[in-house]
């Protein structure tokens, strides 16, 4: 019998339609993978073991009742701990919530169970969504599968370790500055970050709230077309939420083509600081474009230079903002209250106690740039640098249809290696923060292995907002392309823990 755990979304839910396998099956089958193989990577915070089967239980009861089901009915997810979950642990990676039940669903929660969506548990990441590594987890790191001694990127590290070590074929990430993006590159993962506003972040816990977005996480573009179709969509409990209709996604997926399309390559994503290899995989890659029937134009986006300080003033200070409910008032951990101290004091040991050493270095950042006398050098300087960000964007996509770029100037570092040094930590996110400044969507696919190390190598496709399809569609063909001249680059050479 073919392993369940080594097929991808839609071949399981296609399985479990045709009645050759059940939901329960499915699950149990995953269950037992990470019962393996988890120690190891330490992908998961929570597995909600009993959770799992009873959804997939229900799934099974509702098919054999003649029921109507979505298209991933019964198909195994991992969820990120940052979204609420009712009845099950919500830590955000961080001590100051351990042991947190949230008494309700988060809208991506709920919209995965009313799909009949499987969640196996909560993965881990960098506390609060900040890090680029998963090393920031107050819980521990986690491993990239390739290689256990390497990082899974970050934030959203946990997810993207569970789908690339068979744990699950789907997850959810969010992505603030590429915490869905750089994690999928350097996993060998799909990942894509929606158009801001295109997924819910009601239930979502906030850490930088013009920013945080929600998406799909998968092994195949296929895969997080039909993830990404669940969770999208209006809601009015967010107030940034979009009222628009949700771009053909899964259609795009299905017939991925470039024929005809303009493809802009920016100048400023490559040169110093990029390693050689990921540049030789992506170099190939729009050679690769240009066969497949792709104007390839160049351009530049002079104010790219300049996101990355942008990002550093803008997600502190908004950070500042919402972490300041963290008081050992309402929720939470309370450290020190003994009766002799007052609320001040509480809260001042509470969070020494609870919060890690990224998040304190934010939150005094934010807190800096938001004070008098300073908010106009720093905090509004990095909007005016948004601005232009966004117009350098205007200005390419009236010249081409999509952007493409390396997702990370590396591949996985070594767990460790940045660890006491965030300036070179933060450029783990060079070339993903742009699209999170601009609010469009973006996309990271497997383009190849780097030949001096082996790794992953990740493409970045970059669509304007509310253009999603668009990243489907090329990196459908992309992938189709793979496919057919080398074999999956990922998908039949992923090492076997």
């Amino acid at each position: 019998m073919t392993d369940l755990t080594r097929l991808t979304a839609a071949e399981t839910a296609a399985r479990i339609a045709a009645g050759e396998v059940t939901a329960v099956e499915v699950t149990e089958a995953h269950l037992a993978r990470i019962d393996a193989v988890d120690e190891k990577v330490h992908a998961f915070l929570h597995v909600d073991r009993e959770g799992a089967l009873a959804q997939a239980r229900a799934v099974d009861a509702r098919r054999a009742a003649g029921e109507e089901l979505g298209p991933l009915a019964g198909v195994p997810l991992a969820l990120k701990d940052i979204f609420t979950t009712e009845g099950v642990p919500t830590t955000v990676g961080s001590k100051i919530l351990e042991g947190w039940i949230p008494p309700y669903d988060a809208t991506v929660t709920k919209r995965l169970k009313d799909a009949g969506v499987v969640i196996l548990g909560k993965t881990n990441m960098d506390e609060f969504a900040m890090g680029s590594s998963t090393e920031n987890s107050a819980y521990g790191p986690t491993g990239n599968p390739w290689d256990l001694t390497r990082i899974p990127g970050g934030s959203g590290g946990g997810s993207s370790a569970a789908i690339a070590s068979y744990q699950a074929p789907l997850a959810i990430g969010t992505d603030t500055g590429g915490s869905i993006r750089q994690p999928a590159a350097v996993t060998g993962t799909v990942g894509v970050k929606p158009t801001y506003g295109g997924v819910s972040r009601y239930g979502m816990v906030a850490f930088s709230s013009s920013l945080d977005q929600g998406g799909p996480c998968a092994r195949t573009v296929l895969d997080a077309a039909l993830l990404h179709e669940v969770i999208a969509g209006h809601d009015p409990l967010d107030s940034t939420s979009i009222d628009a209709p949700v771009p053909d996604v899964v259609e795009a997926a299905r017939n991925g083509t470039v024929a005809g399309l303009r493809v802009g390559v920016i100048s400023e994503f490559r040169g110093e600081g990029y390693q050689a290899g990921v540049m030789q995989r992506f170099d190939e890659t729009v050679e690769l474009l240009r066969e497949l029937g792709a104007e390839v134009v160049e351009l530049s986006c002079p104010s790219f230079t300049k996101a990355l300080a942008a990002y550093y003033l803008i997600a502190p200070s908004e950070c500042s903002s919402n972490l300041a409910r963290f008081d050992a008032m309402r929720y939470g951990l309370r450290t020190g209250d003994d009766g002799t101290r007052s609320a001040e004091e509480v809260t001042s040991l509470t969070r020494e106690a609870g919060f890690g050493d990224e998040v304190k270095r934010r939150i005094m950042l934010g807190t800096y740039a938001l004070s008098s006398g300073y908010y106009d050098a720093y905090y509004g300087s990095a909007q005016k640098v948004r601005t232009l960000i966004t117009q350098d964007f205007e200005r390419a996509f009236a010249q081409v249809d999509v952007v493409i770029s390396p997702t990370t100037p590396t591949t996985a570092f070594p767990i460790g290696e940045r660890a006491d040094d965030p300036m070179a930590m933060y450029l783990a996110d060079l070339c993903t923060i742009p699209s999170n400044l601009a609010g469009n969507a973006a996309m990271s696919l497997p383009c190849g292995l780097a030949p001096e190390d082996g790794l992953p190598v990740g493409l970045q496709i970059i669509a304007p907002a509310m253009a999603d399809d668009r990243l489907y569609r090329v990196g459908a063909a992309v992938e189709a392309a793979f496919l057919a001249r080398w074999g999956h680059p990922i998908l039949e050479e992923a090492p076997a823990l």
